[in-house]
């Protein structure tokens, strides 16, 4: 495939054309009028070639607009482009195709994959894009347009299926838990599918995410059964160093001396209340009652 790259095109101020094209119209409608009052020929030929070079002139003045370029075709070939804003006049026997160089949205729809783990979710983003190079939008590709809206949709599948929704307690990335990774990766991604199209991507981000209903009230038990997994350990291994603090701290000062069994049930007793749901009611030992 031949690559098409982006060149500046003759062209000049159309305001001084502008003025010669007017000076040849009325020279031409004025010795139309004398030739037709005089049946004089040659100069009523002279009016129609005037005339006839009014018209090819014509053809050659076009405008840009901020923001916008102008591809020249010349007979089938790449004259170049115009950037710059303004009035202009050019070779007349070119094509000028319009392309817009503003900022634009894509806003996916929600588009349902699986994840790296192979559970469906739904996903969509937003991408956000601009033509850098007029001549590859307009002839590498078909329609530049087009071609963003599925390239865009194709990378976010791609990017879906190469990570899973949730990856807590696990080392890898996930859907869920990095944003900024994920969008910079989209970007990346976008970039090498659009450069073909001279296309740059400003940003891309994702804007929903969630897991398909079929499987979601499933997935919402299971993070639940996590967090409290979670929330227990953390009690459990606090609860462990404040009992071992409790201990060693006891058998430092002297306050109480303590054989196996008394620091097993101790243990026990202080690893309860901690880690209980409920306030634990203490029993206090006041001594022992004899008989006389």
């Amino acid at each position: 495939m031949i690559r098409v790259q982006e060149k500046r095109a003759f062209a000049v101020n159309g305001f001084l054309p502008l003025l010669l094209e007017i000076a040849a119209a009325v020279v031409s409608v004025w010795q139309f009028v004398v030739a037709v009052s005089n049946e004089h020929v040659p100069t009523l030929v002279l009016a129609l070639a005037l005339g006839a070079v009014a018209l090819l002139v014509a053809a050659g003045f076009f405008t840009v607009q901020p923001n916008e370029a102008r591809v020249l075709v010349f007979f089938g070939n790449y004259f170049g482009s115009v950037r710059d804003p303004g009035f202009w006049w050019t070779n007349p026997f070119t094509s000028k195709r319009r392309v817009s160089l503003r900022v634009r949205n894509f806003n996916s729809d929600k588009l349902k994959v699986n994840d790296a783990d192979g559970n469906p979710v739904e996903i969509a983003a937003v991408v956000v894009w601009r033509v850098v190079e007029s001549a590859k939008a307009v002839f590498d590709v078909d329609d530049y347009e087009e071609f963003v809206d599925i390239q865009a949709e194709t990378a976010i599948r791609s990017l879906a299926t190469r990570y899973p929704y949730d990856a807590s307690g696990q080392d890898r990335q996930s859907l869920r838990e990095n944003p900024e990774e994920l969008a910079h990766a989209l970007k990346e991604e976008l970039d090498a599918r659009l450069e073909v199209a001279g296309v740059d991507v400003l940003e891309a981000r994702l804007t929903h995410l969630a897991y398909a209903p079929e499987i979601a009230q499933a997935m919402l038990r299971r993070q639940q059964a996590q967090a409290v997994v979670a929330a227990r350990r953390l009690i459990v291994e606090a609860a462990v160093g404040m009992v071992e603090e409790a201990l060693d701290g006891l058998a430092e000062r002297g306050v109480v001396e303590l054989d196996q069994d008394k620091r097993a049930a101790m243990a026990n007793n202080l690893l309860v209340a901690l880690t209980s749901e409920q306030a634990s009611t203490p029993v206090i030992n006041t001594g022992t009652l004899y008989a006389g």
